[in-house]
Formats: structure tokens, C-alpha cells, sequence
């Protein structure tokens, strides 16, 4: 196992009639900014229960966070707290709102222009307000980690950023407020956080049998889960569950110790960015041909993962990788999200752009062991077509 320091700050506040928590959870004397994506965090309700909660104190709102949160818009945001003097930030929504409150949290104090933030990839940040989150559809972790993904439109750039100044102070995770949320966002918050642990799991082994078997205790969760929670809407414990892996796919845990890939999220961001497909959908279409262009280098996870995760443990074994490969992709299929890039009208003449792109952000030697090049990623991105 590899070395390595873990520590997660965040209180996590779970269950149902937890909004109401707010009013002890947050300073009587803070000055709070909601932040939000569109209207549904209105429509249902849930904007109303936390401010409610929030009780006396200042509160003032932004809402229009988009799914691939912009620099431009969160940019508003910023002037905003600067302006009114703002100094706590509530985040209502999914990994999008997440991601940009984090952004936001650190830009306000930041010296130079923030975009510097996001080519420095967090490394710069000296800083932060204090932010805290109400989460609402579970995918990406990002209420119990301290990372994000901000999109300049400007220049159709995703970039990643860290820093332990954004971690979340708390984020509180009631499972009934994703009850109202459209079937193609939870297939989308299934295979988001599918993926997250695939990347810290499908690499190459360092005898961390502890991260492995919690790793693929949580794709078995989900391989069960996705089908019942389309099916079943407000089923309490499915949705709860399916809260709680996701969470626990991206709060350094799984990943303590053993090697990270990550070039599927990489990949991934340069096709959201061109092509406007939401995120967890540019996965789906990565990952299946990236485990088959990469399967030498990981050869013996992925034979772990069809034995473990897939039950797949008779016959040759380029056979049982084949298969896993096979039954990965089938999963995203059933769960309604397509795997390949012509399923969204995309061919061939767009895949120069793309690597062009990954090389032009710096994405030219990416995997657990650096050796994804942009022509291997041409390899990848042509054998998902």
C-alpha cells in the first residue's frame, strides 16, 4: 500500500427533516449567500425550508448556477459577496452547485485574477470563506471533498481545481429531496459516482485489500441500486443508500493508498466542453473503451473486478476482461445512458479537435501511470464512436 496522510473535515448531517438543523449549524451572526442552480430548488420547496431555517440572519440569494458551473457566471457571484459583504456560503443543488460555491469561496479572497485558480489547479489558493452545503442530487461527492470543475465558455476550457480550504464545513444530505428529480438525472448520478470509483479502484494493485473491498462493495451497491431507484421514485431506502455511496465514492477513502487514474474524467471534460453532453453521459462513453485500450496495464484489476464485482471467474482470461468490459458498459445502457459517441451525433471528424484540446490544457500524459498520451487518447475516443 502506498503511503499517504487522510483527513476529511466535513460534518455530514444525515436523514430526513435535517434542514431545520441549519439554525445551529451556521453562525447566528453570518451574513449568507444561497447559491443554486435553476428553478426546481424553488419549485419544490426546498429554498423556502432553508431559509426558513436560516431564521433572522442576513440571507441573499444566486441562483442560475449551470450544470458545467461557468467561470463567467460564478464571476457574478463573487461581486456579489465582495459587494454586499458577504461571508458565509450556502450551496442548495448537486455537484455543479457544489463545485461553483467552492470556486466562489475561494476567488473572493484571492489576489490576481481567479481563473489563475483554475490553470494552478487550486494549488494558489491560500484561502477561503466558509462554505457549507444542502445537497440534493447525489453524483459527484463534492459535498464531502474538497475539489471542483469550473468551465471558462469563453475559451471551452474544463479545468479540475483542489485545496483543502474549500472543504464543505458541513453538508446536510436528506435522501426525500432527490424524490422529484427527472430519471435522467439520477441514471446521470449513478454512473457519476460508478465511475469515480473505478478510477481509484481500476488501476493496478498495491495490496490495499481494504480500499479494494470497499471499492467494489460500493459497485455492487450500485449495480443493484440503479435499476430500483428509476423504478421506484420515493423509496426512502434506495434513495438513501444511493445518497451514501456516492458520497462515499469521492471522500478520499477509497482512494487513500492506492494509485489514481482519473483520464476517463479528462477525457470526459474535453467532450462536455466541445459537445455540451452533462458529464456522467462523456464517462459512459469513455470509460468502456479506455478499460479495453488500457487493458495490459490493467490486467490483473481487471480480472479482480470481473471475478468480484461481475461474478465472472471461469474461462481465458482476455475472455473474462472482455465480459467485464462488456456487462460495465450494458449497465450504463440499462440505466438509459448510451456508451457511444455516435449516440449523441458525433463522428470521427470531431476526435482531432478533442485531443487538440486535452494537449492544449496540459492532459498529455494521464492515467495511473502517465502513459496516456494524446495518440492514445485518439485511441481511446476512436474506439468509442
Amino acid at each position: 500500500m502506498l503511503n499517504f496522510t487522510f483527513h476529511n473535515p466535513t460534518k455530514i448531517v444525515f436523514g430526513t427533516e435535517t434542514i431545520q438543523k441549519l439554525n445551529e449549524l451556521v453562525p447566528a451572526q453570518a451574513r449568507v449567500l444561497i447559491l443554486y442552480g435553476g428553478a426546481s430548488a424553488r419549485k419544490n420547496g426546498t429554498l423556502d425550508e432553508v431559509k426558513a431555517a436560516l431564521g433572522q440572519r442576513t440571507v441573499q440569494e444566486f441562483g442560475g448556477i449551470e450544470a458545467n458551473p461557468t467561470f463567467e457566471t460564478l464571476m457574478c457571484a463573487v461581486d456579489q459577496v465582495r459587494n454586499e459583504k458577504l461571508d458565509f456560503l450556502l450551496a442548495v443543488g448537486g455537484g455543479s452547485v457544489i463545485d461553483g460555491s467552492k470556486f466562489v469561496a475561494a476567488a473572493v479572497p484571492f489576489a490576481g485574477d481567479p481563473w489563475e485558480i483554475m490553470l494552478a489547479h487550486g494549488a494558489n489558493v491560500q484561502g477561503a470563506l466558509p462554505l457549507a452545503s444542502v445537497l440534493t442530487l447525489p453524483a459527484t461527492g463534492s459535498e464531502m471533498n474538497n475539489g471542483g470543475v469550473i468551465t471558462r465558455k469563453e475559451t471551452k476550457a474544463k479545468l479540475a481545481f483542489m485545496s483543502r480550504h474549500v472543504f464543505p464545513l458541513f453538508s446536510i444530505l436528506d435522501p426525500t429531496k432527490t424524490y422529484t428529480l427527472p430519471p435522467e438525472q439520477i441514471a446521470n448520478g449513478v454512473v457519476d459516482a460508478y465511475v469515480h470509483i473505478v478510477e481509484q479502484y481500476l488501476t493496478y494493485p498495491v495490496h490495499g485489500m481494504v480500499q479494494d473491498r470497499f471499492a467494489e462493495g460500493l459497485l455492487q451497491t450500485l449495480i443493484e441500486l440503479g435499476p430500483k431507484v428509476l423504478a421506484d421514485p420515493k423509496n426512502y431506502e434506495n434513495r438513501a443508500n444511493l445518497m451514501w455511496v456516492a458520497t462515499l465514492a469521492l471522500n478520499g477513502l477509497i482512494g487513500a493508498g492506492v494509485p489514481q487514474d482519473w483520464a476517463t474524467h479528462m477525457i470526459g471534460h474535453e467532450i462536455t466542453a466541445r459537445h455540451g453532453i452533462d458529464h456522467a453521459r462523456t464517462l459512459a462513453i469513455v470509460l468502456p473503451s479506455l478499460l479495453n485500450v488500457q487493458r495490459a496495464d490493467k490486467r490483473a484489476k481487471l480480472l479482480q473486478y470481473a471475478e468480484r464485482v461481475w461474478e465472472i471467474s471461469v474461462g481465458d482470461e482476455d475472455k473474462r476482461i472482455d465480459e467485464a468490459i462488456r456487462r460495465t458498459a450494458q449497465f450504463f445502457e440499462l440505466l438509459g445512458i448510451p456508451t457511444r459517441l455516435s449516440a449523441y451525433g458525433i463522428g470521427v471528424e470531431a476526435i482531432d479537435t478533442l485531443v487538440s484540446q486535452l494537449a492544449a490544457h496540459g492532459m498529455t500524459t494521464l492515467g495511473e501511470h502517465r502513459n496516456i498520451t494524446p495518440e492514445v487518447s485518439r485511441k481511446i475516443l476512436t474506439g468509442a464512436l
